[in-house]
């Protein structure tokens, strides 16, 4: 293929980006100006100027970027940095896909031939406005790379937050986290065993204890509420005394706050220089201590949590042999383990949280429960195996029922119109595709075997889709030259296959897409 010597990409909109970096340009020198004539650094005025050339170095930043490419390589500039990456030194051109709220950005990533990647400021698609001419001119950078350089992938590698290329920096410090503060956790319940031992076993002191020593017996002080403060949601609850003595106010629960009144005398419950209880004539407020079960149970649920991205980075290591655009399997087995785990494990660290588990009754919960998570386990990490296409049987042979098996075709064809299908039906006549599981053929559309011809069977790749399951796998279909693919899980898609290539040998010509 021959295309132009050099391809040139600008963004999008460059006229309303320079003026909107003029417009931040105006807001540097207004800021810098006011704060001249006032002597004030910060003011609303200025914090508006401020906020208008941040916007406008931003867009100064998005204007000024360029990428080029000749016949020599590729050339990339920005405001800060310039690279110029050689056709020989680039191993493959991909699409980086980045998730925002509402929409998904595409960039493209350069893979160097030493295994670095490279993201270039242009081209970029926010949209699906833009989206066709993203795709042109990755096309038009591509078809330079096979004319002057040896690209290692013949189709357009899309690296979605599922495929095997993307990285796994988030759940590694995502674990990481969770681990720390599984282990703070776990190290703090013996203190809060020794605090809430302290309490129970505290005494009121006597009259001739020192004031240093004070801190580890009970003293009681005499106070009136002068007014109560309940909070609503999530804001503390008060009360407040007379004349500030012995303090002016005190965080009390909502319950706390509501069972006095203005006027109650008190007595107040001092130890270690907190007011641990308030005692009045119809009431009475303790201070909670976090118990140790509570501690064992915080641990253990951020020991569980800290599994999932473990299961990630697992899996990710799992797939290091396969291409950067394959996806990945799901973790959602080893989430189903962590759940399970935490039906006996929260429990059992509640009631033991120092890890003594005496009777043989609570041996044998933990036994039982840690035998289900190894059982549990072992069929996450069977479900989750990388499967290679082809090699899984088709199920039974067919009787002449119809099966309505989930498949999907991932382009727009005549018997496929605007992507309807959500199931392939065979069986008790032709094979078509349906929107339905059935029972009945309503609205199932023939597929035309004779025209179509499987060319191979792959895993799905990050450009298949984010709608398309992990599992399934997906056949490469030549309809009358136009390239097809059809996902299914890898059971379904060899029955399909298997009629496929029967189909296409008995069944005569008939017009596609037609009402089966």
């Amino acid at each position: 293929m021959t295309v132009a010597g050099e391809v040139l990409c600008r963004p999008l909109r460059r006229r309303a980006l320079w003026c909107s970096a003029a417009f931040g340009t105006a807001g540097v020198a207004l800021a810098a100006v006011r704060t001249g004539l006032h002597g004030r650094l910060l003011d609303v005025w200025a914090a508006a100027d401020l906020l208008l050339a941040l916007v406008g170095l931003v867009c100064l930043y998005a204007a000024g970027a360029r990428v080029s490419a000749d016949v020599h390589g590729l050339r990339s500039r920005t405001l800060l940095r310039r690279r110029n990456m050689p056709w020989t030194d680039i191993a493959d051109l991909r699409v980086y896909v980045q998730y925002g709220r509402n929409q998904q950005i595409h960039r493209v990533s350069v893979l160097l031939r030493d295994g670095r990647t490279r993201r270039l400021p242009l081209p970029l698609s926010g949209s699906a406005d833009d989206r066709g001419r993203f795709d042109a001119e990755l096309d038009t950078l591509r078809a330079l790379h096979r004319e002057h350089g040896d690209p290692e992938s013949r189709h357009t590698p899309v690296i979605s937050y599922r495929a095997a290329g993307r990285g796994a920096a988030v759940p590694a410090v995502l674990c990481a986290l969770l681990l720390a503060g599984a282990g703070l956790a776990a190290w703090s319940v013996p203190a809060t065993a020794s605090e809430n031992r302290a309490w129970r076993s505290a005494l009121p002191c006597a009259a001739g204890t020192p004031a240093t020593e004070r801190g580890e017996c009970l003293s009681t002080l005499s106070a009136v509420i002068t007014r109560t403060e309940t909070g609503r949601g999530s804001r503390s609850s008060w009360l407040y005394f007379a004349d500030g003595r012995p303090l002016e106010r005190l965080g009390v629960s909502r319950e706390g706050a509501r069972g006095f009144r203005p006027g109650d005398l008190v007595e107040l419950t001092v130890w270690r220089h907190q007011v641990r209880e308030v005692a009045g004539e119809h009431h009475v407020w303790r201070d909670h201590f976090t118990g140790t079960g509570e501690m064992a149970v915080i641990a253990a649920v951020c020991a569980l949590a800290a599994g999932y991205p473990g299961a990630r980075l697992l899996l990710h290591r799992r797939g290091r042999g396969l291409p950067d655009d394959e996806v990945l399997p799901s973790a959602l087995p080893f989430a189903a383990v962590l759940v399970a785990t935490a039906v006996w494990l929260l429990p059992l660290c509640y009631l033991h949280p120092t890890g003594r588990l005496g009777s043989p009754t609570t041996l044998a919960w933990a036994a039982s429960g840690g035998a289900a998570t190894l059982a549990l386990s072992a069929r996450a990490w069977h479900a989750t195996r990388v499967r290679e296409p082809g090699a899984t049987a088709g199920g039974p042979p067919p009787d002449g029922v119809d099966r309505f098996l989930p498949a999907r075709f991932l382009e727009h064809t005549d018997y496929n119109p605007n992507g309807f299908g959500t199931h392939i039906v065979l069986g008790d006549g032709p094979l078509a595709v349906t929107p339905h599981p059935g029972p009945g053929r309503f609205a199932a559309r023939r597929v035309p075997v004779e025209r179509l011809t499987v060319t191979g069977v792959r895993r799905v790749r990050g450009g298949d889709g984010d709608t398309v399951s992990r599992s399934w796998h997906v056949a490469e279909l030549d309809d009358a030259g136009e390239p097809v693919h059809l996902a299914a899980s890898p059971s379904d898609l060899t029955r399909i296959v298997q009629e496929l290539e029967a189909g296409r040998r008995t069944t005569p010509a008939v017009e596609p897409g037609s009402s089966v």
